[in-house]
């Protein structure tokens, strides 16, 4: 956080000078993306943000697509308040296509138009996450999983809490 503006001039001239082949930023909101494109002389290529089912964050993807900025999901399989994994509307899904759970968010988020990023250590899931590509989700699915939205922000980071934002800044917030 703090001047981000002055940050991105400098990720500008590396831009410009060929020392990066991206720019990008990290949990811009509609609000702040549309300030920020309508004030720097190169927009952001990518937006990182916060993208899962119970998150979806409809404005903020409508924000990215008139601004030519691509989505990419930090946290595509979900946030610390709900778990997927437990969902019926999202195992009949899966069932439906013979797929996981994990595979069928996946896939939901890449036919919003969304870069997604799982996390795992594991090559059995790394292997799961990549075998999305062999089916696509109806019409109906994708709107039933999108109605799964409760429209919060996850338990990791929290952008409209001010001693939230004073932290990251590195403000003294405690005696």
């Amino acid at each position: 956080m703090g001047d981000y503006f002055s940050a991105w001039r400098a990720l500008e001239e590396a831009y410009e000078a060929g020392t990066l082949k991206a720019i990008g930023v990290s949990n811009f909101y509609p609000h702040v993306l549309a300030n920020f494109c309508e004030t720097v002389r190169i927009k952001p290529m990518v937006n990182q943000v916060e993208l899962h089912p119970y998150f979806a964050q409809p404005a903020a993807l409508e924000a990215m697509k008139h601004y030519h900025v691509q989505p990419e999901a930090w946290a595509p399989l979900g946030g610390g308040r709900h778990n997927p994994y437990q969902d019926a509307l999202l195992r009949g899904i899966a069932d439906a296509h013979q797929k996981t759970i994990a595979q069928v968010v996946l896939r939901w988020n890449v036919q919003r138009g969304v870069t997604v990023i799982p996390k795992s250590t594991r090559q059995e899931r790394i292997e799961e996450n990549f075998a999305i590509w062999d089916f696509v989700l109806t019409d109906n699915e994708m709107a039933q999983i999108s109605a799964l939205d409760l429209g919060y922000v996850g338990e990791a980071v929290k952008h409209f809490n001010p001693e939230f934002v004073r932290g990251c800044l590195g403000v003294k917030i405690h005696d």
